[in-house]
């Protein structure tokens, strides 16, 4: 993951939680606009319902208590005309009631007022009166979201109808009067429920709130305009609606779209006086104010969380600033310090008792740390002094005993082979004795003398082509060769004529040497030591394998580290000061090769790898 800046990082973090706060707030605010505005408008509008079906009922009821209130006698003209009504009929007859339609039947059966909402078919209505069949015709709109239909003129219409019984002296029925009001294109009806619930506001030239009343799906009285502001008769119900209202027998109370606009509505069936339905009363309020009331609320809502959110942003700017510039300068003086400028400090009045301590702690281990690293240059330098003392002295110890071992070796071997005169055989032993440790010592003051030379950086590697098998591993062979004939070891050499490295001829030996020394040392009786070599790509790998048990990590990972050896009861029985394993991994080294050890079955090989020509390799391979 990459890595920020503690600035950024706390700036993401107050962001987070202003972005997280603020999408809350918002989610409120919508919900207590849905709750508040949109949905209480809902609820309004179903109460308007119930208010516009009680007005509806009453002026069924107004007609019923005008024809009671006048007298039977009168003539029918006269009490159509003081009621306002479309028609008035006096009906004698059970056959004559049955014509006039299902209220007059019903209170010509049940001998009691009966009132409610009917259709007047067209043939009737001619016979009633042919101006009505005339003028209540409706031409039917097409109408958006509403269902298909073949229906393009409405010549049935919708009535309020009252019936009264009317009884002799002796309590007989001598006739009905029934009379009606009908409702298509009657406008006053629903400008009246209109204004008693809602008033006449208009919202930019709409009506606020609607009432209207649908013939089966077909408006035939309404105060809904269309798009040109005219009432709009003759339009229908979307289908969702009637589907839901006339089809289900249901109510609708939800938003709608209603000829032109959105509207929040209620609907609900009207039925005759024998249940089945034969049109809906409406009411709805215009959506457009209570949306634009909404988005204003919104805007403004937004406007404060916006503002909330910009002063929190501000503020966690504020803090973030106050709080990175002392962890800033803490950080840039950590790189200071790793960079070497130990004892520099920062400010410690930061405003914030945290930083504070970490200012004050980081300058106590910043001064701290520059006293450890005076104390540790002085010790440095006594170190290095101690070094050169103790490289100088193994120098000059073992360039002179170099020169007092030749001239003791050489008598030494002198006396044991006879030059001198001739020894006993008892003498002869103890001289043997004698240049055995005589050589064990030249091996050592070799081994110090290349020590010292590692250790001051003067060991020189002069490279050139040398022969692997003749000029370095054939000499170490014929030098070793008596002290693995005292062993019965038998030395085998794979390595093919003619291999040729780029080395240091000199050093190569030291390496052939110290190897096959360690290999004959630590063999036992009636082994076998083998010398391979291979070519890897551009380099040689040299493997001297020897019978021996085998070594474990903990032992390897100490081989080729100065003055280290081995403690098991081959070494207890060798002499050594181990470093000869040391200076043939740094020689390796020095060489760019590398060299390391790996157990067999039944011994060890030590292996190392050295540059080597393939040009010479392969010319080699065809002697």
């Amino acid at each position: 993951m990459k890595a920020r800046n503690i600035k950024i990082r706390i700036l993401m973090s107050f962001l987070a939680v202003i972005l997280v706060f603020s999408l809350m707030v918002a989610l409120l605010g919508y919900f207590v606009i849905k709750i508040d505005i949109i949905d209480r408008a809902q609820n309004e509008v179903t109460k308007n319902l119930n208010a516009a079906r009680g007005f509806y009922t009453a002026e069924i009821d107004a007609i019923g208590n005008g024809i009671k209130l006048i007298s039977p006698e009168q003539d029918p003209q006269i009490i159509k005309e003081k009621l306002k009504l479309d028609y008035v009929l006096i009906i004698k007859t059970q056959q004559d009631a049955n014509l006039a339609g299902e209220i007059a039947a019903a209170t010509m059966e049940r001998k009691a007022a009966v009132g409610g909402t009917r259709i007047i078919k067209k043939e009737r209505l001619l016979h009633l009166d042919p101006a009505l069949a005339e003028n209540k015709s409706i031409p039917v709109k097409d109408t958006p979201m509403a269902g298909n239909t073949d229906i393009t003129r409405l010549d049935d219409v919708m009535t309020k109808e009252y019936a009264v019984p009317v009884f002799n002296g002796q309590g007989d029925l001598q006739y009905v009067i029934c009379g009606g009001r009908i409702i298509n294109l009657d406008y006053a009806l629903v400008d009246r429920i209109r204004k008693m619930v809602f008033g006449t506001s208009l919202y930019r030239g709409k009506p606020y709130g609607t009432v209207t009343i649908f013939q089966n799906d077909v408006r035939v009285a309404t105060n809904v305009t269309d798009e040109n502001g005219n009432r709009a008769v003759g339009t229908r119900v979307s289908k969702e609606v009637y589907e839901a209202v006339v089809k289900n027998g249901g109510t609708w109370r939800d938003r709608a779209f209603v000829v032109t606009d959105w509207y929040k509505t209620a609907y609900e069936p009207i039925k005759n006086i024998n249940g089945q339905i034969i049109g809906i009363l409406y009411v709805g309020i215009l959506e457009k104010p209570f949306q634009d009331m909404a988005g204003r609320i919104t805007i403004l809502f937004m406007i404060i969380v916006g503002g909330a959110a910009l002063l929190a942003f501000i503020l966690s700017l504020l803090v973030a600033f106050r709080v990175s510039r002392p962890l800033t300068e803490v950080a840039n003086a950590t790189r200071k310090l790793s960079d070497g400028g130990l004892g520099y400090e920062v400010n410690t009045d930061t405003g914030l008792a945290e930083l504070n301590k970490l200012a004050e702690s980081f300058n106590l281990m910043s001064a701290k740390l520059k006293e450890r690293d005076n104390n540790l240059r002085l010790a440095n330098e006594k170190l290095i002094t101690a070094n050169k003392n103790y490289i100088d002295l193994i120098g000059f110890v073992a360039h002179e005993l170099k020169g007092i071992l030749a001239s003791a070796v050489m008598n030494a071997y002198a006396i044991r082979d006879g030059y001198l005169g001739m020894i006993n055989f008892k003498q002869t032993r103890a001289i043997d004795s004698v240049a055995r440790n005589l050589d064990y010592l030249t091996a050592t003051v070799k081994k110090f003398l290349n020590l010292g030379r590692i250790e001051k950086g003067e060991m020189e590697v002069n490279k050139t082509k040398i022969d692997l098998k003749r000029d370095v591993f054939d000499l170490s062979i014929d030098s070793f060769a008596p002290l693995a004939v005292n062993k019965n070891i038998t030395i085998k050499t794979d390595i093919v004529p003619g291999t040729v490295i780029f080395a240091d001829s000199d050093l190569m030996q030291v390496v052939a040497n110290n190897l096959l020394a360690n290999a004959i040392k630590y063999s036992p009786q009636d082994s076998q030591i083998k010398i391979t070599a291979k070519q890897v790509g551009q380099t040689t790998e040299v493997e001297v394998y020897n019978d021996s048990t085998p070594l474990t990590e903990e032992q390897i990972g100490r081989l080729f580290k100065k003055f280290s050896r081995l403690d098991n009861e081959q070494t207890k029985r060798e002499k050594g000061v181990g470093l000869g394993l040391f200076i043939t991994h740094s020689i390796i080294q020095s060489h760019g090769g590398k060299i390391w050890v790996e157990p067999r079955q039944n011994g060890n090989s030590f292996i190392f790898t050295i540059e080597g020509s393939t040009e010479s390799v392969q010319t080699a391979g065809c002697h």
